[in-house]
C-alpha cells in the first residue's frame, strides 16, 4: 500500500468522522482543495461515490458507510503498528497537536512549551488556542490543556501545580482619580472593562468571599474579547479589568496596573494536561508528557505568588 493510499484513506476516514471537509483539512493538515481531490481520487478508483455533498453538509453515501465501517479498525492497526515503531525511536520527533485555553496557553508557554522545544528541536508543535471546550479525540489532538476541574472524567490528567486566580485590576492613575472598590457591589459605580465570551455573552464578573459567591454585571465605555485587549486598556486608564492574575503579574510587580478586591479572588483550580489512554505512544508524547510531570513538580517545590 502506497502512502498516497494511506492519505486517502485518512482523508475519507476524517471527513466521516468530522462531517466537514473543512475541519478535516485542518485536522490533516493539508487544503480543502487537496482533500477534495483526494477524494475524488479515491472515488474515481474505486468507481463508487463515497459522499452526499451540498453547500451546507457531508454525508456518507451508502457505499461511504460500508467502506468506512471496513476501512476503520485496518487503519486503526496500520497507525497502531506505525507508532509502536516510533515509540521505539531513540530520539524524539514528529508532531504534537495540543488544545487550551488562551490564558492557559500563556502560563505554560516559556516554562514548559518552550523549554521542551529546546530539549527536543525534532518535535512540532501545533498548539491551537480557543475558548470553548472541544473533545479532543474528535478534533484530533493529542492533548488538551484546561482546568483540572474541566477535565472530562474519561481522561487521563497531569496535574501542572500552578495556582491560578483571578484578578481586578486598574492604572494608578485611575485608582487615585476614581478611589478603588472595596466590595464588588461598589464595581456599579465605577467603569469597567466588559469582556464576551465566545459564546458572544457578556461575562459577569465572579467573586467568592467567607462562602459568599458574587456575580456583578459590570458597566463600562468599552467591550473587549481578548484578556491582551483588557490589560491594555487598563493600563491606559479606560476602567477597571478582570482578567487571569498570571498576564498581569508583570504589570502588578512593575506599578503599572494595581490589584484591588484581591480578598474576594480566591484561587481557581489549577491547570491540567490530559489525554485518552493510549498504546504504544510514540517517543514525542511520552517525552511531552514526561517533561509536564518534571514541570509539576518544580512547582511543587518552589514558592508561588499569592493569590
Amino acid at each position: 500500500m502506497t502512502r498516497s493510499v494511506l492519505v486517502d484513506l485518512d482523508a475519507v476516514l476524517s471527513i466521516a468522522r468530522l462531517g466537514s471537509f473543512r475541519a478535516a483539512a485542518l485536522e490533516l493538515g493539508m487544503s480543502t482543495t487537496a482533500l477534495s481531490n483526494a477524494v475524488a481520487k479515491l472515488e474515481q478508483r474505486l468507481g463508487v461515490r463515497l459522499f452526499n455533498r451540498t453547500t451546507r453538509s457531508v454525508s456518507l453515501t451508502d457505499a461511504g458507510k460500508t467502506f468506512a465501517e471496513r476501512v476503520g479498525p485496518a487503519m486503526m492497526d496500520i497507525h497502531d503498528a506505525m507508532l509502536t515503531v516510533q515509540s521505539l525511536q531513540d530520539t524524539p520527533s514528529g508532531t504534537l497537536r495540543i488544545n487550551a485555553f488562551a490564558t492557559a496557553a500563556r502560563e505554560v508557554m516559556e516554562p514548559l512549551i518552550m523549554s521542551f522545544m529546546q530539549r527536543y528541536p525534532q518535535v512540532h508543535i501545533d498548539l491551537v488556542t480557543e475558548g470553548r471546550i472541544v473533545d479532543i479525540v474528535a478534533a484530533g489532538f493529542d492533548l488538551g490543556l484546561r482546568p483540572a476541574d474541566l477535565v472530562p472524567a474519561d481522561m487521563i490528567a497531569v496535574p501542572l501545580g500552578l495556582k491560578r486566580s483571578n484578578a481586578v485590576v486598574a492604572s494608578p492613575d485611575f485608582l487615585r482619580t476614581h478611589g478603588k472598590p472595596i466590595v464588588p457591589a461598589d464595581l456599579y459605580r465605577f467603569r469597567c472593562i466588559r469582556a464576551r465570551l465566545p459564546n458572544n455573552a457578556l461575562f459577569r464578573w465572579k467573586f467568592e468571599k467567607d462562602g459568599e459567591a458574587v456575580q456583578i454585571d459590570v458597566q463600562g465605555s468599552i467591550t473587549l474579547d481578548e484578556s491582551s485587549l483588557v490589560r491594555i486598556a487598563a493600563q491606559n486608564g479606560v476602567g477597571l479589568g478582570y482578567v487571569m492574575e498570571a498576564d498581569v503579574r508583570d504589570d502588578l510587580a512593575a506599578g503599572r496596573l494595581v490589584r484591588v478586591l484581591e480578598d474576594w479572588t480566591p484561587s481557581l483550580a489549577p491547570l491540567a494536561l490530559y489525554y485518552p489512554g493510549r498504546k504504544n505512544p510514540p517517543a514525542a508524547f511520552s517525552a511531552f508528557i514526561q517533561a509536564a510531570r518534571d514541570f509539576a513538580k518544580k512547582q511543587t517545590k518552589q514558592p508561588q505568588h499569592a493569590d
